[in-house]
């Protein structure tokens, strides 16, 4: 059984697909600790609702973004933690992050990367800019971190259709409801199983 930790912002929608998959007993895994910047996040209700252990570290009581970084390392470390998820974890980090825990840092996006991803691209931002680029489907995919932002490693993704009708927050619902709550626990399992290798920066699902 894995131990993961956990990185949360806000809601933790995510981070509920992936405690309910647990609790199905569909990944073999435990969730050791959630953390948030933000002492006000739905998500550590989430966590602390299952039992989990949560924490709040906050990028302004460290001098900058490197000791903040260095501060979530040192906690993981301590956790012991196989796997750390990004559950709409909204602070960019040192890329020594990624470093301590190479291929051990999933994320999930709100697009299917390389497209809506980098930079800028996030929550309804995203969506946005699938609807004004006209695309007649867009989707999530599940990657690891890498240091650089939306990229690393695809484990996952899947498609969903854009609608002639949509808006950003219709197609937002969507994306999460029919990929994001999917893909995610779905990526989750197989690294648990040990189903996931990773041979010159692609991922190779092992059967």
């Amino acid at each position: 059984m894995i131990k993961i930790g956990a990185l949360v912002s806000g809601g933790g929608t995510n981070l509920q697909a992936i405690m309910d998959s647990i609790n199905r007993g569909e990944i073999n895994g435990k969730i050791v600790s959630v953390v948030s910047n933000k002492a006000d996040a739905y998500a550590l209700e989430r966590a602390a609702k299952n039992g989990i252990e949560t924490a709040v570290i906050k990028l302004k009581d460290y001098p900058d973004r490197k000791a903040y970084t260095e501060g979530l390392i040192e906690h993981f470390k301590e956790k012991q933690v196989d796997l750390i998820v990004l559950c709409g974890f909204m602070i960019i980090l040192d890329p020594s992050f990624d470093r301590a825990f190479p291929n051990m840092v999933m994320n999930i996006h709100p697009a299917l990367i390389p497209s809506f991803c980098g930079k800028g691209f996030y929550g309804l931002h995203v969506h946005e800019a699938a609807l004004k680029k006209g695309v007649k489907v867009t989707g999530a995919t599940v990657h690891f971190a890498d240091g650089i932002c939306d990229n690393g490693p695809i484990i996952l993704q899947k498609a969903v259709e854009v609608r002639d009708d949509d808006t950003p927050e219709t197609l937002q619902k969507r994306v999460m409801e029919e990929a994001e709550w999917k893909i995610f626990p779905q990526a989750v399992a197989l690294f648990a199983d040990g189903k996931i290798k990773v041979e010159n920066g692609i991922v190779r699902i092992l059967k």
